[in-house]
């Protein structure tokens, strides 16, 4: 079955590139991922050994993997970013390791912009040896929810896609299991974000290289659309004048099943039925 062409690889990565002088001036998202992604994987017991990293525009997770022992690959959509981490640009959806080459994958922030992302996650199934783990996060449905009724306001009548589609926590569960992970999870964060005005959350995406990357681009907007959208925008402010914008950050996890793993107790397997455990209670 064909996939969808939704995004531009190419823009996307010189968006990246063109991104990493000021990244850290932007990096809220990514810092809010990180941090996530570091806090979970220390409630896990398992000793990792053999780390790749995606999406690496600083050295602070693999700063950390290797601070806890890791070997650390680390790889970037941007050419930029890769070559400051010492690693290779990528596609996701196009992995070249070798099967079992990793124990422990996190992917940070990219995956909301590649045009299969179930071919991605097989693909991060496969490098990760029996009972490797991944953690990912990247922002999903629900963001941005202001930019999409300025940017709707801008266009009038005749509204274009400018803000790129996004997954469900729902959706992401669902193509966890379908890849074959094991105890998957999928849950969401959501993170408020104040502006002056719309212009402060454009310099933000763009910073942080997120700016649209769709293989069919809309049309410029005009400056009297332009105008629009920031009316609409500011129609949002708090008292205090500034607007609160959400991002809707999805975090997911999995296991490459393991015959170690626990596995679930077999269908009709139980001694007690739950009927009459809840009696006991009464």
């Amino acid at each position: 079955m064909s996939v969808p062409h939704i995004f531009n690889e190419q823009l996307r990565a010189r968006r990246r590139d063109r991104a990493a002088a000021t990244f850290p001036a932007h990096d809220f998202l990514y810092a809010a991922m990180a941090d996530d992604m570091l806090e979970r994987l220390g409630d896990v017991s398992r000793v990792f050994h053999r780390a790749l990293v995606i999406g690496c525009p600083d050295q602070r997770l693999g700063d950390a993997l290797t601070a806890l022992g890791c070997t650390v690959t680390c790889a970037d959509p941007g050419p930029v970013w890769a070559a400051r981490c010492g690693g290779a640009p990528i596609r996701e959806d196009q992995l070249s390791y070798e099967d079992g080459a990793f124990d422990l994958a996190l992917c940070c922030g990219t995956l909301d912009a590649i045009n299969d992302l179930p071919g991605a996650l097989l693909g991060l199934n496969r490098i990760l040896e029996p009972d490797g783990l991944l953690l990912l996060s990247f922002i999903g449905a629900g963001s941005l929810p202001r930019l999409r009724a300025a940017l709707l306001a801008a266009d009038g009548d005749r509204p274009a896609q400018r803000v790129h589609p996004q997954v469900d926590v729902r959706a992401l569960g669902d193509l966890l299991t379908r890849a074959g992970f094991a105890m998957p999870v999928a849950d969401h964060q959501p993170l408020d974000v104040r502006y002056d005005s719309l212009f402060g959350l454009l310099a933000d995406l763009r910073g942080m290289g997120a700016a649209q990357c769709l293989t069919s681009p809309p049309p410029p907007l005009t400056r009297a659309g332009l105008a629009r959208a920031a009316e609409q925008f500011a129609l949002g402010a708090d008292p205090d004048g500034r607007i609160a914008e959400r991002f809707e950050i999805l975090h997911g996890s999995g296991w490459r099943p393991s015959a170690s793993q626990p596995k679930p107790a077999r269908r009709g397997s139980a001694r007690v039925s739950l009927a009459d455990a809840l009696k006991s209670r009464i």
